[in-house]
This record gives C-alpha cells, sequence and structure tokens, in this order.
C-alpha cells in the first residue's frame, strides 16, 4: 500500500489528482467550522466542553467531524446525501420505475443519482429546519448547556440559517463529485473519512490528559489491534467460481474463461449499525418531547437505554446490528439475479447446475457467510462500551463501532482505486 501511494506521486496525473482531493478535503474542514450566521460561537465552543454529546446527535457529529453541534456552514455534513442515498437504493426493490432505471446501466443510473440530489435538498431543509428549532431552546440539542446559542430568534434570522445550512449540505455534495470526477474517485466516501479522522487527534489527546500516559499507551495498542482485525476482516471473502462454457461464432471461440463471485464476509458495510444506533435513539427522543420524564416508562428508558453501558442495551444494540446486517444483505444482493445473469451468459458454478439451483446455492453461501459478519459489526460496534467500562468515558474513544470501520473500509476502498489506476497507467506505457 505504501508502495502504491510512493509509486502514485511520482506519477504526474496522480500526484495532481492526490493534490486537488487534499484542497478539497481542506476546504471540507475548513467549511466545518465557519458558524452559521446568528450563532453565539464562544458560547458553543464552552458548552461542548462540559457537555455529553453521546446520542443520535452525537452519531450525526461524528460524520459531520463535528460541524453539527456547533452549527457551521457544513453543520449537516454528508449525512442527508448518505440518507437520500440509502431511501433511493431501497425504493429499487420497491418501485418498479426506478428497478428499471437501475437495470439501463448508465444513463439509469444518472437519473437515479439525479434523483438522489432533488431528496438531498429536500431532507437537508427538513434537518436544518428540525436542528434550528431544536438549538432555539437551552439544553436541547447540547445536554446541560443553559446558555442561549441562537441569540437572534426573529423568524428572518431563522430562515438565513436554515438557507445556509441547506446551501452548505448542497456544497458538500459538490465537493464530494469533484473528488469522484478529478479526484481519486469515491468522493462521500473520502469526505466521510476527512470528517471522523479529524477527530481522532484530538480524542487521543484527552485520554493522554485525563488518564496519564500509561492509559494512553495501552489505548493505542488496542487501537492498532482493533485496526489491524478489521483490515482482516474487512478483506476476507468466499469466492466462488464460476466457469463460462466456450461459444464459436464462426471460426471465433468466445467465453471458456474462469472467474469468481467475492461475497465479503461483511458484506452491509457499516449500515446496520448506523440503524441500530439511530432505532435505539428513539425511545430517548420520545422521553424527551414527551416532558414527562417522571412516569414509569420514561424513568425505564432512561435507566436501560439512554446511558448506553447497560446489559439491556448492550443485548438489544447487537440484536438490531444482526438483524439489520441480514436485512441489508438481502436488498441489496439479489442472488436470482445474479443466477440469471449467469445464465444469460453461460456462466455456471461447477458442480451446481444452472438457474434455480444455482438461485438456491448463492442464498445459502450468503446466509452463513452473513453469520460471522453480523457478530464482527456487534462485537466492534459495542467497543466504546468496553471502554466506557475500562476507561470511565467512551465519548474520547476513538478506536470502536462506527468511526473505526468507516476509516478502515474507506482507507482500503482508496488504496485500492489509487493502485487500480497505477495499474492502468502501467498498462498503457506497455502497450505504447
Amino acid at each position: 500500500m505504501l508502495q502504491a501511494f510512493g509509486m502514485a506521486f511520482k506519477t504526474p496525473e496522480l500526484r495532481k489528482k492526490i493534490f486537488f482531493t487534499l484542497s478539497i478535503m481542506a476546504l471540507f474542514r475548513f467549511g466545518s467550522i465557519v458558524p452559521t450566521p446568528g450563532v453565539d460561537y464562544a458560547v458553543v465552543k464552552r458548552c461542548l466542553n462540559n457537555a455529553d454529546t453521546g446520542g443520535l446527535f452525537g452519531l450525526i457529529n461524528l460524520f459531520s467531524g463535528g460541524a453539527l453541534l456547533q452549527l457551521s456552514v457544513f453543520a449537516l455534513g454528508i449525512m442527508p446525501y448518505i440518507t437520500a442515498s440509502i431511501i433511493v437504493q431501497l425504493l429499487t426493490v420497491v418501485i418498479p420505475r426506478f428497478e428499471t432505471l437501475k437495470e439501463e446501466g448508465q444513463s439509469g443510473t444518472a437519473k437515479l443519482t439525479q434523483y438522489t440530489r432533488y431528496l438531498t435538498i429536500g431532507l437537508a431543509v427538513l434537518q436544518s429546519t428540525g436542528l434550528v428549532a431544536v438549538a432555539r431552546t437551552p439544553e436541547r440539542l447540547i445536554a446541560g448547556c443553559n446558555e442561549a446559542i441562537i441569540f437572534d430568534t426573529s423568524w428572518h434570522a431563522i430562515a438565513t440559517m436554515i438557507v445556509v445550512m441547506t446551501a452548505g449540505t448542497s456544497v458538500v455534495m459538490w465537493l464530494g463529485e469533484l473528488i469522484t470526477d478529478r479526484g481519486i474517485g469515491n468522493g462521500m466516501s473520502i469526505l466521510i473519512f476527512t470528517s471522523i479522522a479529524a477527530s481522532f487527534p484530538g480524542q487521543l489527546w484527552s485520554i493522554r490528559l485525563a488518564k496519564g500516559l500509561p492509559t494512553f499507551i495501552f489505548v493505542l495498542l488496542i487501537g492498532v489491534a482493533i485496526v489491524a482485525a478489521v483490515v482482516f476482516v474487512e478483506q476476507s471473502q468466499r469466492r466462488i467460481p464460476v466457469q463460462y462454457a466456450k461459444r464459436m461464432v464462426g471460426r471465433q471461440a468466445y467465453g471458456g474463461t474462469s472467474t469468481y463471485i467475492p461475497i465479503k464476509v461483511n458484506q452491509a458495510g457499516v449500515i446496520p449499525v448506523i440503524f441500530a444506533s439511530s432505532l435505539l435513539y428513539i425511545p430517548s427522543l420520545l422521553v424527551n418531547f414527551s416532558g414527562n420524564q417522571s412516569a414509569a416508562w420514561a424513568i425505564w428508558i432512561s435507566r436501560n437505554l439512554v446511558g448506553g453501558d447497560t446489559l439491556i442495551y448492550v443485548v438489544l444494540y447487537a440484536a438490531l446490528i444482526i438483524f439489520f446486517a441480514y436485512f441489508y444483505v438481502a436488498i441489496t444482493f439479489n442472488p436470482d439475479e445474479v443466477a440469471d445473469n449467469m445464465k444469460k451468459y453461460g456462466g455456471f458454478i461447477p458442480g451446481i447446475r444452472a438457474g434455480r439451483p444455482t438461485s438456491e446455492y448463492l442464498a445459502y453461501v450468503l446466509s452463513r457467510i452473513t453469520a460471522p459478519g453480523s457478530l464482527y459489526l456487534a462485537l466492534v460496534a459495542i467497543i466504546p462500551i468496553i471502554a466506557l467500562t475500562l476507561f470511565g468515558a467512551s465519548q474520547n474513544f476513538p478506536f470502536g463501532g462506527t468511526a473505526i470501520l468507516i476509516v478502515v473500509g474507506v482507507g482500503l476502498d482508496t488504496a485500492k482505486q489509487i493502485e487500480s489506476q497505477l495499474q492502468q497507467r502501467s498498462y498503457e506505457g506497455f502497450l505504447k
């Protein structure tokens, strides 16, 4: 991997793409600290230094690189686009029109991308409106903050904040597409990587100041071990061999090649963790909006589902991750479609008949390989809860849950992109 990066910097075109990507990442981070008009930035900084930033807002704050709770121009970050992409992806299974567009190839994908952009703007308007409405009341956005974050609550000031945050989301989406088109690719993923990785140094230094040097070194060693384990699992895959029969067209023979279908152990990625975290925060959100914290059901929720360190919370969290892992894999990998495409082009799995037997075999393999993948996701997700028990503060523990999955996954994908572009240029030079 390091050799690939070294060779990339020696290639003028790739070097230009890398520097362009780095400049966009720097611009994205700059927008994440520029406050929205109408926000008292000094009050926000004081509140963030003394408050608990967990829960759903903490999860979204992670994806925005700390921009959400600072109410910056890029406060919503990439989350509206992620949500819109997931919704459009789910709708392709439900709406026949979307499924047809998906099968049309590049032109259909372009239309689905355009629908995703429109939905992103709509979600940005809704989310920015909700964020500003929550931030108007002290203690609603940042727990334990009694000061007014927004000093001007007039309708035109609120409207300006909503427009600025929505425009910020549009700019973030545009920056991601620029990286995809003119940079090294995976634009949206790289912006998420930038947001999460930006918080790592501060979190590590907080552990160093609060717990001392021995704990700091111990956390670093745990982090290296976790990253190595995540890299190993993320690279693991089951390769199902596929053989294509030879076809004679005139005197020319086509086909007769051997390939494989790669099925990753973690086929669902980080989506199940995000879904499970969001769903588990809904009960505490209902308690906050009900205004009846003294009721028996509200007390039970506050005791078992808010702190995140109880046995009930851990069991529910792990169960939801396993469920959503199977659910997401089921809607993104269609064994019937793969089997039909193989049969159409004369492909078959050795020892398995084409058609329905192939579909049943793929479903069987997918079900078996998703079991360890979902357990792996659940284990990585509860690492911050273990850190809470060992070190007393999961908020400052950077090597766990959603963060490490995204950082490692995006890092591996980016390295593969650079290596593939290097190979492409090497082949071009060889042909010349």
